[in-house]
């Protein structure tokens, strides 16, 4: 006979709290990945009601999510490309953050989204750094030791290097998982299917459970049940961002966010009522879905 393969268990389907409870702990290098839309919200919510600290928070492009985890003290450190309100303006709990140590100081990393793009590619094909043509013409090499140069042994061209993205734990949202706990995520697909394969442990949250995915749209992306840790169905788990094909992004919210973050007692108050004192079911009351 020949040797048996040492297949990774199916990705099992759990409660959003014990997921996260099991998943991601003090210290650990998170990663909780969307792009405009299917942003983790209620899986970002969850690790603040269960007082996460000191965490290394990787996004591409950090926005509201990471603005009220870093408000509340979840981060010690944040890995990005870009950091704003997208079509609104700063992240007020970020800049405080770094502008004046409140609620702590946080250590930054900044790239492009080339080089984020690049290195989270590089972790999900499991080498340890990441090489690729950039960072020609900016300052940021000059302020960030990690971006390196190597010159390629076979064309002499220079090319820029970073240390792959290689997270403890990645967090995404996806529109379905089926039964067997492969997921399918469409639309506008970021790096989330990288960010996945990348990291040691992995949480995706969905809309809803499927017998298929036969009538998925031609943008799209499954992940193998293999690639996952733990499935928890969160219905309305991106909001304020959309899922598409299941709700809007609610543009009000976004422009609302910019006078709550600019006033550290407003945040607080609003992170208590909105965050603290919920549950991951107000998800699908927010996003219209009931």
């Amino acid at each position: 006979m020949g040797e048996s393969l040492n297949v990774t268990p199916k990705a099992l389907f759990r409660p959003l709290a014990d997921a996260i409870a099991d998943l991601v702990h003090d210290g650990d290098t998170v990663a909780l990945e969307g792009f405009t839309h299917l942003i983790p919200f209620a899986a970002g919510h969850e690790l603040i009601r269960q007082g996460r600290r000191d965490l290394t928070l990787i996004r591409m492009t950090p926005d509201l999510l990471y603005d009220q985890m870093i408000g509340h003290g979840c981060a010690r450190k944040l890995v990005f490309s870009w950091g704003g309100n997208p079509g609104v303006g700063s992240l007020h709990r970020l800049r405080d953050a770094i502008e004046n140590g409140w609620p702590h100081s946080l250590e930054i990393e900044e790239h492009s989204h080339a080089a984020m793009a690049n290195a989270y590619a590089a972790g999900a094909a499991g080498m340890p750094s990441a090489f690729f043509r950039g960072y020609l013409g900016t300052d940021l090499p000059s302020v960030n030791p990690s971006i390196r140069f190597v010159t390629c042994p076979f064309t002499q061209e220079q090319l820029a290097c970073v240390p792959a993205h290689r997270p403890d734990v990645a967090i995404v949202h996806a529109q379905k998982a089926d039964r067997n706990g492969n997921v399918l995520l469409e639309g506008i697909v970021g790096v989330q299917k990288e960010a996945v394969l990348a990291a040691k442990r992995s949480l995706v949250t969905v809309e809803e459970i499927v017998d298929d995915f036969s009538s998925s749209g031609p943008n799209a992306v499954v992940l193998p049940s293999w690639t996952i840790t733990a499935i928890a169905v969160v219905p309305g788990g991106a909001h304020p961002s959309y899922a598409s094909g299941y709700y809007s992004r609610d543009n009000s919210f976004y422009i609302a966010w910019d006078a709550i973050a600019r006033d550290r007692a407003i945040f607080a108050e609003w992170m208590k009522e909105n965050v603290l004192a919920e549950n991951p079911e107000v998800f699908r009351w927010r996003a219209g879905l009931c």
